[in-house]
């Protein structure tokens, strides 16, 4: 699969991180939140995403962690959310009229029927969690709004997979992109299994193809620009300001020079990919092509009206003059005038 004309759409996934920011710097949590946009938006992501829910909706309060406890010790998931719901729909439309006051795309998940209510005039996109990838009559609801849906599948059988694609298609959505996603907090390498993206493109010829990365932020962010290579549309990484704090969603994120990184491998991807379907000679070759080919040489000096053998002929650079193809039509040949040993020969100067 050849690279996307255009670079990644790179979500940065700030999630509810921000909170944490906000306590340990002692802000409240919208400035939090708009410096994470600020930075998010720096580093060059397309967009900055936040999470939409309320922990009563979400999840029962008996739900256990399925986190890194040793990284995020909050013992159920009602307890951890709650931590992190305490915005609502104004706060939301505050932060999408930042964004574009910052010139990146607002997106945020919703994790209910109403969230999704509140933020369909304030998204481009609708961006569903792998958590809601079988909650088909969520997915249904929101594909009736008739916005595009990025569809994360992690966790998901293939069979699955179907039945979200259907619906949500069956629903009216206009463009629906499906992230390949493992949900594992982190990803260990040897599970990130980016040959799904190739995967999902056979199984899926008409849809594009994007990647949710969970994985821990490698040094030359390879992860990411491989998921490119594969054909990744989309891609989106959590994003953080800080990866020593506490949180479940800090320590495998992405800062915003990981980011930046990320940004400048896709564009030198794209730079060396080139564009060219075809062989061709690049104006970049062309003097090099005429100086370090060869041409057809005098071996030693030969006068007017001497017949050319073939060892009075070497090939040597530059390419100017008869190619060393052609050199059984020169041999009994001869020559206008006399020439001397290491003449590049031309066709002008045989009779």
């Amino acid at each position: 699969m050849a690279i996307p004309s255009e670079k990644p759409y790179l979500i940065a996934e700030l999630g509810v991180n921000f909170y944490d920011t906000a306590r340990v710097e002692n802000i409240t949590p919208m400035q939090a939140a708009k410096k994470y946009v600020d930075a998010a938006a720096q580093a060059g992501a397309s967009a900055a995403k936040f999470q939409y829910y309320k922990a009563n909706k979400i999840v029962s309060k008996n739900s256990p962690a399925y986190w890194d406890l040793t990284k995020e010790p909050t013992a159920t998931q009602y307890d951890l959310f709650k931590k992190h719901d305490g915005f609502n729909a104004e706060d939301y439309q505050e932060l999408a009229a930042y964004c574009k006051e910052k010139g990146i795309d607002f997106l945020c998940t919703p994790f209910d029927y109403d969230a999704a209510d509140q933020l369909d005039p304030l998204v481009p996109y609708f961006k569903i969690s792998s958590s809601d990838a079988s909650n088909l009559p969520f997915l249904r609801y929101v594909a009736e709004k008739g916005k595009p849906i990025f569809l994360s599948v992690g966790a998901c059988y293939e069979s699955e997979i179907d039945e979200a694609v259907r619906t949500i298609l069956d629903a009216g959505c206009p463009r629906l992109v499906l992230l390949h996603c493992v949900l594992s907090y982190p990803t260990k390498f040897e599970d990130a299994n980016l040959n799904m993206i190739t995967r999902m493109q056979t199984m899926y010829p008409d849809l594009e193809i994007g990647y949710s990365d969970h994985t821990m932020p490698d040094p030359s962010m390879m992860v990411l620009s491989m998921a490119y290579m594969l054909g990744a549309t989309v891609i989106e990484k959590h994003f953080t300001l800080d990866t020593s704090l506490p949180g479940n969603d800090h320590y495998h994120a992405g800062l915003p020079e990981d980011f930046a990184r990320a940004v400048a491998n896709f564009e030198m991807i794209r730079k060396i990919h080139g564009t060219h379907t075809h062989r061709v000679v690049l104006d970049a070759e062309k003097e090099s092509r005429k100086q370090a080919r060869r041409s057809l040489v005098l071996s030693r000096d030969i006068k007017a009206g001497e017949v050319i053998q073939a060892r009075d002929l070497v090939a040597k650079r530059p390419g100017t003059g008869i190619a060393p193809q052609f050199a059984d039509i020169l041999v009994g040949k001869t020559l206008r005038e006399d020439l001397p040993e290491d003449t590049v020969l031309t066709w002008d100067e045989l009779i």
